[in-house]
């Protein structure tokens, strides 16, 4: 932490305590309109089949039903918002600058608290109304926004701790007034109810006041900006609502360029990430539209060089990589789960920006692109982009390698994470992925939980849990906490040549030092194989090299081959995997003490799948090849 964000926690250490003497009122606003509304059509170019997923997913929550992180929830009639129902704790209505969150003995599990008090269900249930005019799902959306309003009031309990609660919520609010424009209600529950007022202002007062600073400046400064945003465009109703806006417009741009490489990759180096900013960026974009307020053009052109990488990065079943940490986070959610977010982003990307000639087909359709394209200046006629799908982000260190019938090879060599704690980060240094239409072969395993486990958080980002190489037992960057890492491994990428009828990818980290290690990825066309040669020299070590496989992927290994079977869409499919024969090799699978052989499919789950995992010494050089045939 450098000696300004220092000062900068200090003076808001003092500002806390000055908050904890009371609360200012609400300045006075009379003759407030909601004009914030859907252009004219809007809602008639939704696709019919969108609106059928949306209302079964609607009719699901409005029978109490939700899924937050693997939990069913059947209380969602009447929730409780302090309740944690994976451990049955309730969070206390404290002062917020006096709750615990992340002590789960206290708390809970405060993920599960935080979610559903996002209110992206409740955006859900406000399309649901907006696309059919069924009255009982404004009157849920109502109920339940009143219900959260007198359960947390201003600056009490979990969910006044973190700013980009705060953001997100706002964002929700304001697409929910927007969806819930023909309700007859709709007036009384926001423009002219003073509750409302009062928890849209004091929301808008706390992220002026407490913004995410230097080392934290991550996605949710985004967050915070883009909600702070939408908030001060959409319910521009207070004496203060010019200079939210104005700085959070600042600071959208700021914080949108700082997070995102030239190439268009987001600096966390955590795919949904790039995801949840990208999402954020373009819902906030929107709402300035909207409003008729100037933005910078940078803002634009890093949303779209956002997109353009997105679909540069994505396999042929439109998944980008598992890299980095991940916890199903999303901007903006006006579609039922059964929605592909990738595909979503994409389409509205298509919308606002326009498709490139090598830009993968959307299949399918969404609710939220032709809204929020709907309120969007399009943008992209006239700005350099790509002219062929880019295979290597130099900046990020990120190269995907492609084969014939859908082979998908993602090779990390990027910086360790993004700013000085590198919060989101893994310890994958060289790490590779490898797909196979879709399906994860040598998968990435996740991140699987943040709170409350930690053995479990450990070893889902530890340099054993991914395809790299271990040495004496330790990760090759330094961790200091659940986020945050005090000594970064550095890596280089020494040479990519990703055309040709053999792709080829050569880099190195120096994690392990003196200890070097290098590896080099190949990509045979014509034979449909992934070559990986991993070398290491400098000292005597133990060594551990690791491949995970996915959770579709059944393995037997006989000796330091495995023979790895699978089924795509009715389809047996196969390959094998030549291990390095001078390692001892052992198959792992979904064991705990201590974890190995997991897979987490989203936040919060985990499944066990096989990990492949050798084990032997170096003695100051040694090579190990490992070769990966696709059948067929």
């Amino acid at each position: 932490m450098g000696p300004r964000e220092a000062a900068g926690r200090a003076a808001d250490a003092v500002r806390r305590r000055r908050w904890r003497s009371g609360l200012p009122e609400r300045p006075p606003v009379t003759g407030v309109r909601f004009t914030a509304v859907l252009p004219e059509g809007a809602l008639a170019a939704v696709d019919p089949d969108a609106v059928k997923r949306l209302v079964a997913e609607a009719d699901r929550l409005t029978a109490g039903r939700a899924e937050f992180f693997g939990v069913v929830r059947d209380d969602m009639t009447d929730p409780d918002w302090q309740s944690d129902p994976k451990t049955g704790r309730r969070a206390p209505l404290d002062h917020a600058f006096d709750v615990p969150y992340r002590d789960e003995e206290t708390v809970g599990d405060i993920k599960q608290i935080w979610e559903p008090s996002r209110h992206q269900y409740l955006t859900v249930l406000a399309a649901a109304y907006a696309l059919t005019g069924n009255d009982r799902y404004a009157e849920r959306t109502a109920a339940h926004l009143r219900s959260w309003w007198e359960a947390n009031p201003p600056l009490r309990g979990a969910h006044w701790v973190s700013g980009i609660e705060l953001g997100i919520r706002l964002l929700s609010w304001v697409w929910i007034r927007r969806l819930l424009d023909g309700w007859a209600g709709a007036p009384a529950l926001f423009e002219e109810n003073p509750v409302a007022l009062d928890q849209i202002w004091h929301h808008q007062r706390w992220l002026a006041a407490f913004p995410s600073r230097g080392s934290s400046a991550n996605n949710h400064a985004v967050a915070e900006a883009a909600g702070q945003l939408a908030a001060s465009c959409a319910f521009g109703w207070f004496p203060y609502s010019p200079r939210w806006r104005a700085e959070a417009l600042r600071d959208l741009d700021r914080h949108l360029r700082a997070n995102t490489f030239l190439s268009g990759i987001n600096r966390e180096l955590a795919s949904e990430y790039h995801g949840l900013v990208l999402e954020l960026g373009l819902a906030a974009l929107a709402e300035a539209d909207a409003a008729g307020v100037a933005v910078p053009a940078t803002t634009r052109l890093v949303l779209l060089r956002m997109t353009d990488a997105l679909a540069a990065v994505v396999d042929d079943r439109l998944r980008p990589p598992r890299q980095g940490d991940a916890d199903d986070g999303h901007g903006l959610v006006l579609d039922g789960p059964d929605t592909d977010r990738w595909g979503s982003l994409l389409a509205t990307g298509e919308a606002v920006f326009g498709r490139l000639d090598w830009w993968p087909e959307v299949p399918g359709a969404d609710v939220r692109t032709p809204l929020l394209a709907s309120l969007t200046e399009p943008y992209g006629e006239g700005v350099a982009r790509p002219g062929s799908r880019p295979a290597h982000f130099a900046d990020a260190g990120l190269t995907v390698l492609r084969g014939p019938g859908g082979i998908w090879c993602r090779c990390d060599g990027g910086p360790h994470g993004f700013l000085s704690i590198a919060a989101h980060a893994h310890a994958d240094a060289l790490s590779v992925e490898v797909r196979h239409d879709g399906v994860d072969v040598l998968a990435d395993p996740g991140t699987y939980c943040y709170h409350g486990q930690p053995e479990w958080r450990s070893y889902f980002r530890s340099t054993l849990g991914h395809n790299t190489l271990e040495a004496g037992g330790r990760d090759q960057s330094v961790s200091g906490g659940p986020f945050l890492w005090t000594r970064h491994a550095a890596t280089r990428v020494l040479k990519v040549d990703a055309g040709g009828e053999t792709a080829r990818w050569y880099a190195e980290h120096d994690g392990y030092r003196p200890l070097l290690h290098r590896r080099q990825v190949e990509l045979a066309h014509e034979r449909r194989e992934v070559r990986v040669v991993d070398t290491v020299s400098g000292d005597r070590r133990e060594v551990r090299l690791a491949f995970h496989l996915g959770p579709d992927i059944t393995a037997e290994l006989e000796g330091s081959r495995a023979r790895l079977t699978w089924t795509r869409d009715g389809e047996d499919r196969s390959a094998v995997l030549d291990l390095p024969a001078g390692l001892t090799w052992r198959a792992h699978r979904g064991e705990s003490t201590p974890p190995l052989g997991w897979y987490s499919p989203g936040f919060g789950r985990k499944v066990p799948s096989t990990t492949l995992v050798g084990s032997g010494s170096v003695d100051k050089t040694a090579e190990f090849t490992t070769v990966l045939g696709f059948d067929g």
